[in-house]
């Protein structure tokens, strides 16, 4: 078997372009509307919208862009709470910040890795009694895995508090047949260069409530009052995405399904591969769900199997392959030292646990059969229990 150069580097997530962008882009120039407002634009909005069986769509400069939207668009301001996923990546809490409300971080669970229905009925039981109920609450679905929301759609609707989806990772993915980013108030996307589709920077809103999304358009593009000068009432943000982007995405978005069988193809080799090693644990996948596994993600349980994530992952390094630990946890973090943290369960840390033990693998899309198995047998290589990676 012909094996990759040693030397070449395998990146974690790295862009995959259709082929098909420049004719977008081509589009864009051709009609000079190349600022943020143009045809691609509003077909990307719509053809997004349409994919995942919403009624609206607002196409920003950013995930966290689109967080902080929402989160405006909910009144959250100085001196409230939103209740936040702790293990997720920072800009799911920011915007909280920017708008001087306070955070408060929920664990993880066992079965998806995602918000723990139990420890956000105990922080919402006594939020309640103390009269503090958080304004909002941001469930991430990490990975491309989608959290509880059966489970954590009706807690959240016994207090009468509205959730925030943040979809970042999970474009493409499944629910019950309902799509990832459609279970709350609104749902959140992002297109950086590392998801599963991308616009080279750049994010999405989505709801069923138009008229929001109407005055999310009117906020993220300065707040300009209809007026034939410059008139502003309320403050605004420059968020909204460029024609020449939203071309990219237009283009990236038709080859969605296919990446994410091919995401989901990567997986199943890894962990047809690693899946039995001692001690190796891949991320599941809820039942009745698709997850679009934006990245393959697994946990060892130095116990059973004898070595450590650090270990493992200082070997992948080694080989010039770029491997990741799970993402810290917020509550982790020193920018949000003292923030309230509600755990799974008394004296359950899981998300602490999956940060200590959990591995990202290199899940791109363009990247090569001869890479990954470079890939697996740099894990291999630490277990005496070997499976063919052919």
């Amino acid at each position: 078997m012909l094996i990759a150069s040693r030397n070449e580097r395998i990146y974690l997530s790295p862009p995959h372009m259709s082929g098909n962008e420049m004719k977008y882009i081509q589009d864009a120039f051709q009609s000079n509307w190349i600022a943020p407002s143009g045809s691609n634009v509003e077909s990307f909005e719509r053809e997004v919208a349409d994919y995942i069986g919403v009624k609206d769509a607002v196409a920003v400069t950013s995930g966290t862009a689109a967080i902080h939207l929402a989160l405006s668009l909910l009144g959250v301001q100085k001196g409230d709470y939103v209740f936040c996923s702790s293990l997720t990546f920072v800009a799911s809490a920011n915007p909280v910040v920017y708008l001087g409300a306070e955070p408060v971080f929920i664990d993880s669970e066992p079965d998806t890795w995602n918000m723990s229905p139990l420890a956000l009925a105990a922080a919402l039981r006594e939020a309640a009694i103390k009269g503090k109920l958080p304004k909002a609450v941001v469930i991430v679905n990490l990975y491309g895995q989608s959290a509880k929301m059966d489970e954590l759609i009706p807690l959240c609707e016994q207090y009468d508090i509205p959730v925030v989806e943040d979809s970042a990772e999970s474009l493409g993915s499944f629910f019950k047949g309902k799509a990832s980013g459609t279970f709350g108030k609104f749902g959140v996307y992002s297109f950086n260069g590392n998801k599963i589709i991308t616009t080279s920077g750049g994010g999405m809103i989505v709801s069923d409530d138009q008229k929001l999304l109407e005055k999310a358009r009117f906020l993220a593009s300065q707040a300009k009052d209809p007026a034939p000068h410059y008139q502003h009432s309320q403050l605004g943000y420059n968020y909204r995405l460029s024609n020449i982007l939203a071309g990219i995405g237009r283009a990236q978005l038709q080859v969605l399904e296919s990446r994410v069988a091919a995401r989901r193809g990567i997986f199943g080799k890894y962990y047809q591969t690693l899946g039995y090693l001692p001690g190796i644990k891949f991320m599941p996948e809820l039942k009745n769900s698709v997850s679009n596994r934006w990245l393959t993600t697994f946990t060892t349980n130095e116990t059973q199997s004898g070595i450590n994530a650090q270990t493992i992952l200082h070997s992948l390094a080694s080989e010039n392959i770029e491997a990741r630990p799970v993402w810290k946890p917020l509550h982790l973090q020193p920018l949000f030292d003292g923030v309230k943290f509600y755990p799974h369960e008394e004296g359950v840390d899981v998300s602490k646990w999956l940060f200590k033990n959990g591995i990202c693998l290199p899940s791109g899309t363009n990247m090569t059969d001869e890479e990954q198995v470079r890939i697996i047998e740099c894990v291999q290589n630490h277990f005496k229990v070997r499976v063919s990676t052919i």
